[in-house]
């Protein structure tokens, strides 16, 4: 039997172990780790593990990043400081959120750059319903910062301990137990170059009650922030282009410009219309030519060139505020017995600009239009045009209004738990949790087609000009002159233009109860630790939009109506098994498994399970390993999504004039194929690259995605070297049967080269009529994808006292060795994406803070490694190299930040982040995902206040 005082030296070690991440961004949890472990042994919870265990001892890794650490920067939201972190890519922060439809104002966790759905978000271990209709991401800016005492992070599948959907890992967000106090805080910045500015404000107050049995919290928070125009910033103050380049053959280069070919006057592109020249307008209507700039050496269109710049619609940053209300309260029934109980409201509003609505290549006039005068109509008529015919036409219709959107989420989320232990041992719980997200989307100035087409369409009329039709002019149609930027009038916008609301509410409800005992029986090398229990949980999601956006009658994209929901069951077990003790070259060997069972009502049966190991060497030195299977369930939105309309640009490969130049193998093939879709052996077509119609759908198909992931690494602490900590993980991770969107080429190609037949998941997602001729495509995600990727995680931290103070310096670093994707899990052929935007090499976060009486400083430097803008595999597709732009060098900002602490509880504060003022790389447009990986704000000032008592 292991004897009391080694095993409070085990404690003590775990607890270290545990602390070495948090250490590593400059806290003091070692420090106070190290005191607390005196007298009797208590059992912890540890993240990565449902049983309570002497110490924090787990085969997996876990990064640990406290409170202090989160709101040590000048960002009023929890994501913006998160997404700093090298394993969290910034696919859905606030700088590239306004990306997509309805998504303003989220961040969103996208553990290794896997897939936002496939990363975990949890609160206190617990799930968290989603901030997007048919999908299962979590907004973590919802989450309230004055209540987090740490998130930690954990890397690889952890489906087996907490269910779905952790196929790449788990971010976990701790709040405080017991809130005793009251505490304010409130911070206020400007950025140095621009008006972008932020605030944030926080109250909290908690008391005991009933003696110490009971603690009850509230919390109030505001946070806000102002939009960053793009063209506030140099790099991105202007569009790129890209043209021929002299210097080589397919060859490009991006030069500083924009679009020509349209702009908010109006253009007439001379070669779509049979003229010699491009024309376009003076605010008096009048013709001017479309000077497009000196060409010859391939610098088509820049300097004092005729083109929009299209950069002048956009932010960097969105206008964004956030309120948040928490309450939470716990209650000792008995010795052995809690109740607690949470509630959350919070409310989000952001609003995003986007280029006006626009015509490109798809409008046309009538030459006899009221509004043309007659410099343009001889043009036309020199160039053969008469009375019917038409003309293609160009224009942005900034004249009606920037379209916005604004977008506004209210979350709920209630938790009810009872925790305690039965029969001495048996630690146990239960809880209820019900979620619930309302979204609400106005989009703004969004353009009626069936009122615009009547507008533009003018004849003059007892001298008047007016719309051509009677039925319009009865229901109030205004003639519209869009042959010059500002011509369109007020009243003419108003009748073109609506804004337009979709709704939409995601429900989650949880069922749960765990048992756990870290003691179930005793072996030689100590206690066998055991936890099992049951979970029902239930999603749903039910989206409206109004009847004039739903009929697809305006500019945004039209979306049906949807409803749908899923249930799952799901039973777990965990052991953590002692192998070996005190053996020599083995301190202590420790064996982890557990296996989860799900039951959903979608894709049937899904089950996961992993197994590590933990070693102790010895006193300074741990090695551990992990392997861990996880699935993903898809979510509603993939399974059960609605059919909306869409077209795509895509060749029929079963024309002859495709079949030319095919090797007498794949022609055979392709010919057969062809031949038994019921298209004739002659068949051929005049178009190229039609836009055909059809549909986007969900799949009711689907299969659960799966991934096999393994962690192997170090944790060394030497005595020799007080203070001094490293950790070293090496991860890799590969999902298979990943869901995936394909494209229409691939789906035609993918049918009809296929050599076991037409009898394919593809060929049925290609309609065709009796003549063979395409008619409709369906796009599906399917099952057909694959994701591989690999690293290695470095945590270093020291701490030494220094001048009567206290000096803290930490490293977190990741090198990543591959990140590559197939879009065929089948195919040899995958785009590597390691050294590319997004997936840097190498990155990483350096500290130093230092502690000297009633003064705090840090320093925090941030690095990204030198990356391509493209992947190797897209230039030899493409046949096309760049001699510009396809490579962004290194990059390092600096953090700074000072605090003095008053005796009387108050703190003031002071910080610049980005202080050198580093701009984004060159050639970025600023709002992807890629280049929001880089500080998009510069040089920003701020100040901090709390106060505690």
């Amino acid at each position: 039997m292991a004897m009391e005082s080694s095993i409070s030296k085990a404690v003590r070690r775990g607890l270290i172990y545990s602390s070495l991440t948090a250490v590593a961004l400059g806290t003091t949890n070692f420090a106070v780790a190290a005191e607390e472990v005196q007298g009797d042994v208590e059992r912890i919870s540890v993240t990565g593990s449902r049983i309570a265990r002497e110490g924090t001892i787990t085969a997996s890794p876990v990064t640990v990043i406290t409170a202090e650490q989160l709101t040590s920067s000048g960002a009023v939201n929890i994501g913006e400081a998160l997404n700093e972190l090298p394993a969290l890519a910034s696919t859905f922060s606030l700088s590239s959120s306004t990306e997509y439809i309805g998504t303003a104002g989220l961040n969103i966790l996208d553990l290794r750059n896997m897939g936002t759905s496939r990363t975990l978000v949890l609160v206190d271990g617990k799930r968290h319903v989603s901030s997007q209709a048919g999908d299962s991401t979590v907004d973590v800016n919802t989450i309230p910062t004055e209540w987090v005492e740490s998130v930690e992070i954990i890397t690889g599948g952890a489906s087996a301990i907490y269910g779905a959907d952790a196929v790449t890992g788990v971010v976990n967000f701790r709040l405080k137990k017991d809130i005793t106090g009251f505490n304010v805080s409130a911070t206020a910045g400007e950025a140095d170059d621009s008006d972008y500015d932020n605030k944030r404000f926080a109250l909290s107050y908690g008391s005991d009650f009933a003696d110490g049995a009971g603690n009850a919290g509230i919390s109030i928070e505001h946070s806000s922030q102002s939009a960053l125009a793009i063209t506030d910033r140099d790099a991105t103050a202007t569009s790129w282009t890209t043209v021929n380049d002299p210097t080589g053959e397919n060859v490009k280069r991006y030069v500083e410009g924009g679009h020509y070919a349209i702009n908010n006057a109006a253009v007439i592109y001379g070669p779509w219309n049979g003229l010699d020249k491009s024309y376009s307008f003076n605010p008096d209507g009048s013709m001017r030519e479309v000077y497009t700039g000196p060409n010859t050496e391939g610098t088509k269109c820049w300097g004092d060139c005729d083109y929009v710049n299209l950069n002048q619609y956009e932010d960097l940053q969105p206008e964004f505020d956030r309120t948040t209300i928490n309450f939470k309260t716990n209650y000792d029934v008995t010795d052995d017995l809690t109740a607690s109980f949470q509630a959350k409201w919070s409310e989000t509003n952001a609003t995003s600009r986007s280029q006006p609505a626009f015509f490109f290549g798809n409008l046309t006039l009538d030459y006899d239009n009221a509004f043309i005068q007659d410099d343009f109509k001889q043009v036309l008529t020199d160039a053969g045009y008469e009375s019917g015919d038409s003309f293609y036409i160009n224009r942005f219709l900034n004249d009606m209004g920037q379209r916005l959107e604004e977008d506004e989420r209210t979350t709920q989320r209630y938790v009810a738990s009872l925790e305690g232990v039965v029969w001495d041992e048996w630690d146990f719980e239960a809880y209820g949790i019900y979620g619930e997200t309302e979204l609400e989307r106005e989009n703004q100035n969004n353009l009626i087609y069936s009122n615009f087409f009547n507008a533009i369409d003018a004849v003059e009329i007892d001298g008047e000009i007016v719309c051509a039709s009677e039925d319009a002019r009865a229901e109030g149609c205004v003639a519209a002159n869009i042959f010059a930027d500002g011509a369109v009038t007020a009243e003419a916008a108003d009748y073109m233009t609506t804004n337009s609301v979709s709704t939409a509410t995601v429900e989650q409800y949880v069922f749960g109860t765990s048992i756990a005992n870290g003691a179930l029986f005793e072996l030689p090398a100590g206690d066998v630790g055991f936890a099992a229990g049951i979970e029902y949980r239930k999603e749903k999601m039910e989206t409206t939009e109004d009847e004039l956006s739903a009929s697809g009658d305006t500019f945004f994209n039209a979306f049906p109506n949807e409803k749908a929901d899923f249930d799952v069951k799901e039973i777990f077990a965990e052991f953590t098994i002692p192998l070996l003790y005190d053996q020599y070259g083995i301190d202590s060997l420790t064996f982890d498994t557990a296996i989860r069972y799900a039951d959903y009502s979608t894709v049937g049966d899904a089950t996961s399970w992993k197994v590590g190991l933990d070693w102790v060497v010895y006193d300074d030195l741990r090695v551990r390993a992990t392997y861990a299977t996880a699935v993903r369930a898809p979510n509603l939105g993939e399974f059960y999504g609605a059919e909306t309309q869409n077209f795509f640009s895509a060749d029929d490969s079963c024309k002859v004039s495709e079949m030319e130049g095919l090797a007498p193998e794949q022609l055979a093939l392709r010919q057969a194929n062809c031949a038994a879709l019921g298209v004739a052996a002659d068949f051929d077509s005049d178009y190229d690259s039609a836009s055909l119609d059809g549909v986007n759908k969900g799949n009711e198909d689907l299969d659960p995605e799966e991934s096999d992931s393994y962690t192997v690494g170090i944790v060394f602490q030497p005595e020799f070297l007080d203070g001094f900590s490293a950790t070293i993980d090496y991860w890799n991770i590969e999902i298979t049967d990943a869901i995936s969107g394909v494209s229409a080429q691939t789906m035609i190609d993918r049918c009809i080269d296929d050599p076991s037949g037409i009898n394919n998941q593809y060929c049925a997602l290609v309609e065709r009529d009796d003549s063979g001729e395409i008619v409709k495509i369906t796009n599906q995600v399917i099952n057909v994808a694959k994701q591989e990727a690999e690293g290695i995680d470095f945590e270093f931290a020291y701490d030494v006292d220094l001048y009567d103070g206290d000096l803290r310096t930490g490293l977190i670093a990741t090198y990543l060795i591959k990140r590559d994707e197939y879009a065929f899990q089948d195919d040899d052929d995958f785009d590597e994406y390691q050294g590319v935007a997004g997936d840097p090499e190498w990155s990483g976060i350096f500290t130093v803070d230092y502690t000297w009486n009633n003064w705090n400083a840090n320093w925090k430097i941030r690095y990204i490694d030198e990356v391509e803008t493209n992947t190797q595999q897209f230039y030899d597709n493409y046949a096309t190299q760049y001699s510009n732009g396809d490579h962004w060098a290194s990059y390092t900002t600096h953090d700074v930040r000072a605090v003095y602490g008053f005796e009387n509880g108050v703190e003031l504060g002071f910080g610049i982040d980005n202080l050198f003022d580093k701009d984004l790389p060159e050639y970025t447009s600023g709002t992807s995902a890629t280049s929001a990986t880089y500080d998009n704000i510069g040089r920003f000032y701020y100040v901090t206040f709390s106060y505690a008592m």
